[in-house]
């Protein structure tokens, strides 16, 4: 299931290639490559965290509304620090609650941003952590969504 998560997250967020051999496509801006720290591929490396269920169990209401509000700005703050460029939850999968695709390309680093994440230090949450290759123009997404959102989570 995790890998096809992957794979298909991968495939959702590959630039189109349609454009035959001969056409040269749009033009190459190296100012926007260098900002977004694309490789000759227009790639870079970032971390996909996986959060998967925590062991802990919390019943009382309103203890969970002020962890998810946490969490919530936990992403926030990251997006604004420019460190996370995708976040959502996982609809249909009991074994996994959401997804975030960091901007750094180092696994401890990720690790100490999802650290301290309240849903995480509750125990409600728990992180699983691979190095993963995707397009560098992901962080553009965030401009992108802002225009097509009626409201902010």
């Amino acid at each position: 299931m995790r890998i096809f998560l992957a794979l298909g997250l991968l495939a959702a967020l590959l630039p189109a290639t349609a454009a035959s051999a001969n056409d040269t496509g749009p033009a190459f801006d190296a100012e926007l490559a260098e900002r977004l720290g694309a490789d000759n591929y227009g790639m870079r490396i970032y971390v996909l965290v996986m959060l998967e269920p925590g062991e802990a169990r919390i019943d009382d209401a309103e203890r969970l509304a002020e962890i998810q509000q946490g969490h919530m700005a936990h992403i926030r703050t990251l997006a604004a620090a420019g460190q996370l460029v995708l976040a959502g939850p996982v609809l249909d999968a009991e074994d996994l609650r959401g997804i975030f695709i960091l901007a750094v390309d180092d696994l401890e680093q990720a690790r100490a941003l999802v650290a301290e994440d309240p849903a995480v230090k509750a125990g409600r949450l728990q992180m699983r952590l691979l190095r993963w290759y995707g397009s560098a123009a992901l962080p553009e997404l965030a401009e992108l969504h802002a225009r097509i959102a009626r409201q902010s989570p």
